[in-house]
This record gives structure tokens, sequence and C-alpha cells, in this order.
């Protein structure tokens, strides 16, 4: 059997009820049926995307642990093809998590619990969610291997570059980007723009972001989900609306990127363990953290 040299993708952009799960499920059927009308081999919705940015609000309420008949319900839906949505997750002894769970076939195949937990600006997501530990990659077909990564997890280079060392050919980013999020002086649209065509550019990986849109209190999300290739080329930009922008990823893409410019390969693992241990020796991190 030929391997999957090619990948139909999409970014569901929209506006999410806040807190209100069950509205939100009929609102991912409806763009998840779109997705197949589409052909898609894979789907991507944003940050949060069953409960809106502010679902905390409703925290009780909305939150859901990752065997829940709700998810279940949409992973059938997508049949075979990969759907990322977010959720408010409730783990072992009631710890609450920004989670993305990847959704295919009636199962959850993949689960990211977001790292960077924000408290800067207008994002308090501290009084709510315990931090991810893990950064781990997932299969969506063939060679065709991707990392997940929640909107802040990507301001944190460390993060993306695990991502990448692990193997991912490509990068999913669901987003929750308000205009006002970090401040005045932060250009949260060109800043974006900017950091995904980046991270595409330097490790040879198509990058799929995607935001919500609309307003949410004292919110207002500006939508600009893209898909963009492995040399950096913006293959489909969203508007400000409510929209489902899709492209074709060739893997031979990737291949060439990769082969005039080897990140993932010349990056020097025991170097970067090294100095990272030399690091934490002179902060005085105890050893067992360390370990």
């Amino acid at each position: 059997m030929l391997a999957v040299e090619k990948l139909t993708v999409g970014a569901a952009q929209f506006a999410s009820a806040i807190g209100d799960v069950g509205v939100n499920i009929d609102i991912h059927l409806d763009w998840i049926e779109k997705g197949r009308v589409a052909d898609l081999d894979l789907l991507v919705f944003p940050e949060l995307s069953l409960t809106g940015h502010y679902g905390p609000k409703n925290l009780l309420g909305a939150a859901m642990d990752r065997q829940d008949a709700r998810l279940r319900k949409l992973a059938e839906a997508a049949g075979p093809m990969a759907v990322t949505v977010g959720f408010i997750e409730e783990g072992p002894a009631a710890q609450f998590y920004n989670s993305a769970a990847v959704l295919k076939d009636g199962k959850l195949v993949h689960l990211h619990r977001k790292i960077n937990i924000p408290n800067y600006g207008k994002l308090e997501e501290g009084k709510h969610y315990a931090a991810g530990r893990f950064v781990e990659t997932f299969p969506v077909v063939d060679r065709w291997n991707a990392g997940l990564l929640i909107c802040a997890d990507v301001w944190n280079p460390a993060l993306a570059h695990l991502a990448f060392l692990h193997g991912s050919t490509m990068l999913l980013c669901p987003v929750s980007s308000g205009i006002e999020a970090v401040g005045a002086d932060f250009d949260n649209p060109s800043g974006w723009a900017v950091t995904c065509r980046f991270y595409a550019m330097m490790y040879g990986a198509p990058v799929i972001m995607v935001n919500r849109t609309g307003t949410e209190h004292d919110l207002h999300f500006w939508g600009g989900s893209r898909i963009i290739d492995a040399f950096g080329n913006e293959l489909a930009v969203a508007g400000d609306g409510e929209e489902l922008i899709t492209a074709t990823l060739d893997y031979d893409v990737v291949r060439r990127a990769r082969q005039i410019l080897p990140t993932v390969r010349d990056s020097n693992i025991d170097l970067v363990l090294r100095e990272t241990q030399r690091l934490a020796e002179t902060l005085g991190v105890p050893e067992f953290i360390r370990t």
C-alpha cells in the first residue's frame, strides 16, 4: 500500500456558546458534516471550542472527562476524519485542564493538556486550570505525524521544539486569541501570522492555526485562522467571521523543505540536555525534580 503523500485539512472558525456544551455539540456536528462533505482528512476546531473562552465561568457544569458520551458522539460523527476539539477536561482528583482531544472512528485517539497557562493581560487561566506536563505527537495517517499545542503553548519555543524533536511533520495550533487579551501595545493578529510562518519555515512543517470569532464579555476575537505550508506560504487565511478554510498539504513539500533547511536533523539534543541540567543546578532546582 502506498503511503499517503497528500492530506486535505480544514480549520473551522466560529463563535462558541459560552459554557453551554449541549449547544456547542450541535454546532460541532454541523461543522463536522461540512468537513465530511469537503472530504477532509483532518478538521481542527478552536481552543475550548466546546465551551467558549469564558467557559470556566460555568466550570463545574461545562467540564467533562475523556470518557464522556458527548465526546464519543462527536467521534462517531467524525468517522475516518480526524477531528480536534477543545474542552474543559476534568481529570483525576477534580483537577481541571484546558484540553484538546483528537477524535476519529468513534474513539478519542489523542489528548493534549495545555502546558503554558497564561496569567497576564486579560488572561487568568491559572484560576481555573492545572498545567499539562507532556509534549506528545499523534499519527494522522502514514507519514503525517502531528504535534498539538494550545494557544500560549506556541509562544513557548521550547515546547514547539520538543514537538518537532518527537517527530512532528505538522503542527496544530487551536487558539483563543482576542484583540485585547495581552494588552493595547501587543498586536495579536500580526503576532500570530509571524509566529505561524516562523515555525513552518524553521521546521519545514505545515501549521494549522484556528482561532474563534465573535465577542465574549470583554474580548473581541479576530478570527484569522490559517493553513501554512512547509515553506511558510499561506495556503488559506480566514477573515473575521465564521468560516471553514481548507487546503491540501503535500508531503513532498515537507521533504524538500527539510532537505534545504535541516533544523530537526541538526538539533543537538545532548547539548540542550546538558545545558538544561547545568542551568537547573545553577538555579538550585532539586535533583528529584530535574530527573
